[in-house]
């Protein structure tokens, strides 16, 4: 990859992560309901995914794909149904006034884990980031003839374009969310996110 591909190549990767879909719809409904901070961890398992379909279409991604179709599909459902499921918790929450001030149920590490496999399952059960890479890698790289250091680099430039652009959008979102501040808003805040994210899930579960 010379340099001029590189820099093209994490503009592009740029540019992917803040692009409309499940996962930007998710970054949004957490960070405006909790924050940024909260965002993390769901952005860092959607970039694993990523990175996993990175490395997969480095090594056959296409022939993969069509042996084992059938996984991918159980992938999605999988991934649409937690994303409806976790939007209708943001619906049915109570404000953040309302809640109880008793002692917190999970730990902030489980917090941390949840968001970590939520991200992942997000991205790795949508099917337009398979496609993406399967047509988006050849125009940067020359597949069969790909050396170690490479793929290192492509990873590389893909975890920071994407990590760079979830946390911007999340940014965003929570300044945003810090705008309602009364109960009934942020009932409205809940419900809206809680929308987005059934809508998101739905999308998956639908989309051929």
């Amino acid at each position: 990859m010379t340099i001029e591909s590189a820099v093209t190549f994490f503009i592009a990767m740029l540019i992917f992560s803040v692009t409309p879909g499940p996962g930007v719809f998710a970054i949004v409904a957490r960070a405006m309901v909790s924050d940024a901070k909260q965002c993390t961890s769901l952005a860092a398992g959607m970039v694993l995914s990523d990175v996993v379909y990175l490395l997969l279409a480095c090594f056959g991604l296409a022939a993969i794909a069509e042996n084992w179709a059938t996984l991918f599909v159980v992938i999605r459902y999988i991934g649409a149904a937690y994303l409806i499921y976790l939007g209708y918790k943001l619906i049915t929450a109570l404000p953040k006034a309302q809640e109880t001030m008793g002692p917190k149920q999970n730990s902030e590490s489980l917090s941390r884990t949840a968001g970590f496999v939520q991200g992942f399952l997000i991205s790795a059960s949508n099917p337009k980031v398979i496609l993406f890479y399967i047509s988006f890698l050849p125009t940067f790289m020359d597949l069969t003839i790909l050396n170690s250091q490479d793929i290192l680099l492509a990873t590389s430039l893909t975890v920071t374009a994407l990590m760079t652009g979830l946390m911007l959008i999340a940014l965003g979102a929570e300044r945003l969310g810090s705008v309602f501040k009364t109960p009934r808003a942020q009932r409205k805040m809940n419900q809206g996110a809680g929308s987005i994210m059934i809508a998101a899930g739905t999308y998956l579960a639908i989309y051929k």
